[in-house]
């Protein structure tokens, strides 16, 4: 109960005002009461509320720090993740300059290898003029003899520098198509020839049948892929035949060659496309090829988009093809193919035949080989030796496309004497597989033989530019 003595006593301005702001303490802490009560926490009493607020901070402060652990840890596997990045944008780094530098170091085993194919030719291809001028000539039985040992090691020579050569370009992605119209005749008849002989010399009988369809392709490549189906068939084949022949597709013309040889299991079909991968031989033991003959054939007909098919028999045969499209002769060309395929019994005796070519040895060797055929052979360096004579004029021009420094080359210098003789049958001979180079020639009219030079190629040559003419 209120003293009277202080009620009664007057109460000061700062008594009045401590009053005041109590009652106003008061009435804030009644309506926190109210509101806390009222919110329907745990039958509104007000210490389960603060025990369920002190609960919820925890959990937050809880979960806020597994949230940073999580986020150290991202951090870190981010970093690492940055770091394996880096690694490996090297690595691919390091793969791109290594790709590049096997590029350039295939480019330039490529060149290299056509350098030194071309140098190699050279002396290759008098061997052969030499031996092959031999060999018309009549000498004894051992020594003719011993020049079908040396003319089969040159061939074999030859044949293994032109596989590393051809798979080398082929690699390297340098060899291009020259694809042209031509009978395929053309190009069948003069290797049914060729092969005719060999497979005699191996007791065997090479049986043509003519075809009178036109193809469209690259005559050298297509020659490529027909002689290693060719060479394989002779070489596999210990009695018997080999065919050469040729079916009419729908989608083309599918030369085709077959043989009586052992044939080849299913199991190798595959494998002997393959690099260095050889059938079974029984036969010839001193064969020294490579295995590179039908890995040659699966690139070139890969190039030219070609399908190839194989059918065999264990102990009956096999039977090689290839498929080529059909081409479209200009007009008025199909006569001179027929000529070009059948060349006429006509001699070289007494034709006056120009050679160029910067090489001695191949000089003589044209001098004795086309000697030994009856003709007048003239040879040169440059063609200038040859043209001071203005009065003459030969039957035929042979040049080398590569000449000596200074000098034009092949095709320039053959332009220039048919410019002076318009009606001049004219050589190309050349160790340069260049597709441009020989679509130059064609066009130009020239006839183009590669080095080293066969010398039944040579003679048919001849004997097709003279009956042009």
């Amino acid at each position: 109960m209120p003293d009277p003595t202080l009620q009664d006593e007057p109460a000061t301005t700062r008594e009045q005002t401590l009053l005041d702001e109590n009652q106003r303490l008061r009435k804030v802490c009644a309506a926190l009461i109210e509101r806390v009560e009222s919110s329907g926490v745990a039958e509104g009493a007000p210490y389960a509320a603060f025990e369920h607020a002190v609960l919820l901070a925890e959990q937050v402060r809880e979960r806020t720090e597994t949230l940073h652990r999580t986020l150290d840890e991202l951090g870190q596997v981010n970093a690492q993740l940055r770091e394996e990045i880096r690694s490996r944008a090297a690595a691919e780094q390091r793969l791109i300059e290594a790709k590049q530098e096997a590029e350039a170091a295939n480019l330039s085993k490529t060149k290299f290898l056509a350098a030194v194919s071309h140098d190699l030719l050279q002396p290759l291809n008098a061997a052969r003029l030499f031996t092959s001028a031999l060999g018309e000539h009549e000498v004894p039985d051992d020594s003719r003899r011993l020049v079908e040992h040396i003319g089969r090691s040159l061939k074999d020579v030859e044949t293994l520098l032109g596989t590393l050569v051809d798979i080398s370009r082929l690699d390297a992605g340098v060899l291009k198509a020259d694809v042209a119209p031509f009978s395929a005749a053309s190009l069948l008849d003069t290797l049914a020839q060729e092969y005719h002989q060999i497979a005699a010399s191996q007791g065997l009988t090479l049986r043509y049948v003519r075809s009178g369809a036109v193809i469209d392709s690259d005559l050298q490549l297509l020659a490529r892929v027909v002689r290693n189906f060719l060479t394989n068939a002779i070489r596999y084949t210990e009695r018997g035949h080999v065919l050469l022949g040729c079916r009419r597709r729908e989608e083309g013309l599918e030369i085709c060659v077959g043989d009586t040889g052992p044939g080849i299991p299913d199991d190798q079909r595959q494998a002997i496309f393959l690099e260095f991968r050889r059938a079974d031989r029984r036969r010839y033991d001193n064969d020294r090829g490579l295995g590179l003959g039908l890995a040659i054939v699966d690139r070139i007909t890969s190039m030219l988009g070609y399908p190839v098919h194989l059918a065999s028999r264990p102990g009956k045969g096999s039977m090689f093809s290839v498929l080529v499209p059909y081409g479209h002769l200009p007009a008025g060309q199909h006569a001179q193919e027929k000529a070009e395929t059948i060349p006429g019994s006509e001699p070289l005796a007494g034709r006056t035949v120009w050679v160029i070519d910067d090489d001695l040895a191949i000089r003589q060797g044209m001098q004795a080989l086309l000697g030994g055929w009856g003709c007048r052979v003239i040879t040169a360096a440059r063609p200038d030796i040859l043209a001071r004579d203005a009065d003459s004029r030969p039957d035929v021009l042979i040049v080398d496309y590569h000449l000596e420094e200074g000098v034009p080359d092949g095709l320039a210098v053959a332009s220039r004497l048919h410019e002076r003789w318009p009606a001049l049958p004219i050589l190309i001979i050349t160790a340069n597989h260049d597709a441009t180079l020989k679509r130059r020639a064609r066009m130009l009219g020239f006839a183009w033989l590669l080095k080293p030079v066969k010398p039944l190629r040579l003679k048919m040559q001849l004997l097709n530019l003279l009956e042009r003419t």
